[in-house]
């Protein structure tokens, strides 16, 4: 009796869409190397293109063969990708990834001091509204990295749902010295954050970091959240380092955002090599990261206020 030929799809359908430092789609007629990896490591596709969109056909392979790599590069860009991008033949699937340009920088023009003090007003806390602007837009000018860092982390904090509020909620004043850096800052904040982030753990939405203090000196508990396979946001507490403000007794929060989830690769692939060479997180690719994790996971689209150009 002859066999029944198989009725299972053998393609995948895949849209990759390329973004600039904008958020907005590349400009068209940029040319743009789009290279796709099976699962299997085989380099199924390599192609220059001038369009920001790519879609096409790819093998179906029902196992982990279907979780592909896709890179993108252009001239004058860093390069870009995602992986696993796990595909199947029911689903059409979407991928945004995006290029900056290896001399870009940060354009703060969506945040000036009126919106900012609004938007976060734990950094107007303790101060005239003069010297918070002045400290503000010297920040700005001066050490452009640390406020893309700050920009990146709040909006980041801002996302993350705790059983109540989010981590934004219980800021309540920012050291405002050389610890607000180009990979974190310090702050002081409501007990509860504390309390709202354990819950949270308990519900498998962080995990806790062990031994803290190793890369966190003086912690005595940190989290990091779980949600995507890169950037996440980790906070620190340091419960022994108090201020009273507003008439609230408050502890010590190190807000950061890693490279990556795993706790290996980031110390083997973030931590270790930044104490080597003196190098510290880098916050264009934390908003490259952060922006194309958000974008493939479905949540809502990561904008800090601010753009690289």
């Amino acid at each position: 009796m002859p066999a029944t030929p198989s009725s299972a799809p053998d393609k995948s359908s895949l849209l990759i869409n390329v973004y600039d430092g904008t958020r907005k789609p590349l400009a068209d007629g940029t040319d743009v190397l789009y290279r796709i990896i099976d699962g299997n490591q085989k380099q199924l596709f390599v192609q220059d293109e001038n369009f920001s969109s790519l879609s096409l056909k790819v093998p179906f392979y029902d196992n982990f063969g279907d979780n592909y790599n896709v890179i993108v590069f252009s001239d004058g860009y860093k390069q870009a990708g995602f992986t696993p991008v796990k595909l199947a033949p029911s689903i059409p699937t979407s991928l945004d990834l995006m290029l900056i340009p290896k001399d870009g920088h940060p354009n703060f023009a969506m945040a000036p001091w009126d919106f900012i003090k609004t938007k976060l007003p734990f950094l107007a806390s303790g101060v005239s509204d003069a010297d918070g602007k002045s400290r503000y837009e010297d920040l700005m000018e001066q050490r452009p990295l640390a406020l893309a860092a700050l920009l990146n982390i709040t909006t980041a904090m801002s996302q993350i749902q705790l059983p109540q509020g989010t981590p934004l909620d219980y800021l309540k004043s920012i050291r405002w010295d050389e610890s607000l850096a180009q990979d974190r800052f310090f702050a002081y904040c409501d007990p509860q954050l504390l309390e709202q982030v354990r819950t949270a753990a308990a519900h498998g939405e962080f995990a806790a970091e062990i031994g803290p203090g190793f890369f966190h000196p003086g912690a005595t508990g940190s989290w990091k959240q779980v949600q995507f396979g890169e950037a996440n946001v980790q906070l620190t507490f340091h419960e022994n380092d108090t201020a009273l403000i507003d008439g609230l007794p408050c502890i010590e929060v190190e807000p950061d955002i890693d490279y990556y989830k795993d706790v290996l690769a980031h110390a083997l692939l973030e931590a270790f090599p930044n104490a080597l060479t003196g190098g510290l997180t880098n916050p264009d690719i934390v908003y490259v990261l952060r922006w194309i994790a958000g974008r493939h996971a479905g949540n809502p689209e990561f904008n800090p206020p601010y753009i690289i150009e």
